[in-house]
């Protein structure tokens, strides 16, 4: 499951251009899983706002 989001991911920035090596590509890949967490906190905050009738932080 996880193989084929990473090999997704991989080629993405493949074809986006400005990766040179492989190293490259984990410092990418390592950048878009921190935001895509940081997107998922935020979402999860707000939906616990949502639920507890708290005005959502912004």
């Amino acid at each position: 499951m996880f193989e084929q989001n990473f090999k997704n991911i991989d080629d993405i920035l493949r074809k986006a251009g400005g990766s040179q090596t492989e190293l490259d590509y984990v410092e990418q890949t390592s950048w878009v899983l921190f935001l895509k967490y940081l997107d998922d906190l935020e979402k999860d905050k707000e939906t616990a706002a949502l639920l507890s009738g708290k005005p959502i932080p912004k």
